[in-house]
């Protein structure tokens, strides 16, 4: 049984917070270069530039690359031969999420009340995620989620019948809507199966997957491949001012599901996509 400290998680965590917001990941980093290359409009190619010349500047003056640092989603694989001492976990999480948003001077974008509205002025509580795990390390992932983009997302309740061509629908329709709303060149993160919340985890899920990376099941990867192509025709393009590079990746994770259901849910991220693991 190995230990470890929740003194060590916090002061991960609050770098990992930090770095998520002024560094892009180096995945995002190829396909937003592969999407230069690619793009055909000439205002497209000159918003990817001034979004690239962005990116410079966060990184080399250690500035948030964008003014909406997110809400922090806290993935955490935790293996079960770990012995977590020191305080407790949740709390563990929440402080150095505190700790990043206050020392980076990253914005405090969380309410303590979805009604009431009232600023906890730390961008705490985090939403987070656990999941138990073969093995003695911890996994976790941040993913500060702005909410430009996730204001878009959608989840569809299909039916059986509505098949794969009924996911590639509800899929195009989101992204349709969102148009230039998710700051696009986007990220497209699909969920589908399990359940209304599963799959709405499962598209979140996605997003903090490398974007330049592929399903392991053939059919899902083809269906990436065919959304990705599908969604770069539509016309909305960079800032949503025309262009052929409306996204910079699909992202699809599946899960068993009903018989009687089909549930999709489509989580959209900016060109940013801030996502960033480490294992202790």
């Amino acid at each position: 049984m190995r230990e470890i400290h929740t003194d060590n998680i916090i002061e991960n965590i609050r770098e990992m917070c930090i770095e998520a917001n002024y560094y892009l990941s180096p995945d995002m980093v190829k396909v937003l270069e592969q999407a230069k290359e690619s793009e055909k409009s000439p205002l497209g190619c000159q918003i990817l530039e001034q979004l690239d010349e962005n990116l410079k500047i966060a990184a080399e003056d250690k500035i948030p690359i964008c003014q909406d640092t997110g809400m922090a989603v806290v993935f955490m694989e935790i293996g079960q031969d770990v012995h977590i001492i020191g305080q407790n976990l949740e709390d563990a999480i929440n402080e150095g999420v505190r700790q990043g948003y206050v020392e980076g001077f990253l914005r405090k974008s969380v309410v303590n009340d979805p009604i009431i509205r009232e600023n906890t002025k730390d961008n705490t509580p985090a939403v987070i995620h656990y999941n138990i795990v073969s093995g003695d390390s911890i996994k976790i992932t941040i993913a500060p989620k702005g909410f430009g983009s996730e204001n878009m997302s959608r989840v569809f309740m299909l039916k059986p019948a509505d098949g794969i061509e009924g996911v590639k629908e509800s899929v195009l329709t989101a992204v349709k809507d969102a148009g230039p709303n998710a700051c696009p060149p986007m990220v497209v993160g699909v969920g589908i199966g399990g359940t209304f919340e599963k799959c709405a985890f499962l598209a979140k899920k996605a997003l903090a997957r490398p974007a330049d990376s592929s399903s392991d099941i053939p059919y899902v990867k083809e269906m990436e491949e065919e959304l990705l192509n599908k969604i770069n025709h539509l016309g909305i393009g960079p800032g949503g001012l025309g262009g052929t590079q409306t996204a910079l990746a699909v992202n699809i994770e599946t899960y068993p599901t009903h018989i009687a259901g089909l549930p999709v849910a489509v989580n959209i991220c900016c060109h940013v996509n801030r996502h960033v693991t480490r294992i202790l």
